[in-house]
């Protein structure tokens, strides 16, 4: 399945001076239905992801002890994911038992309490969007894919660069261009 995505040039933005931003936003429809995550979790939480059949790998607090701080070993296991999720439980252990690779990565893993709904869960993070200033002028995110209406599509868009804008210092004087590509599609430009 085609994923579309915003890329989005920027102008009049210094990464060495200027104050990057970073954000994320929550669409109204699943933007990215084929992420991959994997629940890293206590007794709980791996009965519950098993018994739902969410379709994700589980891994539990004695099995990251096995990866004993490799660096390759973990950057290998991790690069197989788009995300993570963990219990809320086991969250302050991970820094101890995989050293900084996941936060260097920026993957490191979103906590899930017992009261939350690990479906709702799953499905808010595959239709969050996040944008992170590195220190290249350019972004691109996922908004939807080529299953959507256009309807949907439209409004994730328009929600999209909206909250872009919001984020930019100068606003609209930020943008350079804006382009909106499928995976194997053109470049359509918007802006």
């Amino acid at each position: 399945m085609e994923s579309i995505e915003l890329q989005i040039g920027l102008k009049n933005y210094d990464p060495q001076r200027d104050k990057r931003f970073s954000g994320s936003y929550r669409l109204p429809n699943i933007s990215r239905p084929n992420m991959k995550f994997c629940l890293i979790g206590d007794a709980k939480h791996m009965d519950d992801a098993v018994s739902l059949a969410l379709g994700i790998d589980t891994i539990s607090g004695d099995d990251l002890k096995k990866f004993n701080k490799n660096k390759k070993l973990i950057k290998k296991w991790a690069h197989k994911y788009d995300g993570f999720i963990a219990s809320d439980s086991l969250i302050r252990q991970i820094p101890r038992l995989l050293g900084p690779q996941l936060n260097k990565m920026g993957m490191f893993p979103t906590p899930v309490t017992h009261a939350d709904d690990l479906k709702a869960k799953l499905d808010e993070l595959k239709s969050t969007v996040k944008f992170q200033l590195k220190k290249v002028l350019c972004l691109g995110v996922a908004v939807g894919h080529v299953n959507m209406t256009h309807e949907q599509l439209r409004t994730h868009l328009l929600l999209t660069i909206n909250f872009l804008i919001s984020l930019l210092k100068k606003g609209w004087q930020n943008i350079r261009t804006l382009h909106i590509k499928s995976s194997m599609g053109e470049v359509h430009r918007i802006y």
